[in-house]
């Protein structure tokens, strides 16, 4: 275990995933992508992920990058992930969980992870639900970008922040 965020009954354990944890990650993408509060429209959303991943190329996807999870009350209520290069691919945060403390935590772990492994710059792609939570945790955009994916665009972020190493 990486990290207990004790607050009574809604503790919240941070821990690094494993293989048997890859399908419960996929769900938590789709539930925070489709059902979790967005500023993109339903088109966009499905063809941002239009069901929950599975097969090879997402477990070759996962297991390129160190992924974190964040356990309530024995379930997986979010992830996120750090990649070559100081790169967090993967941050969602299912929506019954949106808001209640889970993401800081798990952002604080990946920033220590990053600095264990003496990286002196995180970045992200942002979405617009995720802009401000990155925002909050020091993130600067540095540029806005629009992706095309099948016949949708969605609008991003591209987000940095210079941190330390520890000694």
């Amino acid at each position: 275990m990486l990290k207990d965020c004790s607050q009574g009954a809604d503790s919240i354990d941070i821990r690094k995933a494993t293989v048997g944890d890859y399908d419960a990650i996929s769900d938590v993408m789709f539930d925070a992508v489709r059902n979790g509060r967005s500023e993109y429209t339903e088109e966009q959303r499905r063809a941002w992920v239009s069901q929950p991943r599975n097969g090879t190329s997402w477990t070759e996807r996962l297991e390129s990058q160190t992924i974190l999870v964040a356990i309530r009350a024995g379930q997986i209520v979010g992830f996120m992930s750090l990649a070559a290069n100081g790169y967090i691919d993967f941050a969602f945060i299912r929506p019954s969980a949106q808001g209640t403390g889970v993401f800081r935590p798990l952002y604080e772990a990946i920033e220590k992870l990053a600095q264990r492994n003496e990286e002196t710059r995180l970045w992200v792609h942002a979405s617009l639900m995720a802009q401000p939570a990155f925002d909050a945790m020091g993130f600067t955009i540095t540029k806005k970008e629009t992706v095309e994916i099948g016949d949708q665009t969605l609008d991003r972020f591209e987000m940095e922040k210079l941190i330390s190493i520890d000694c």
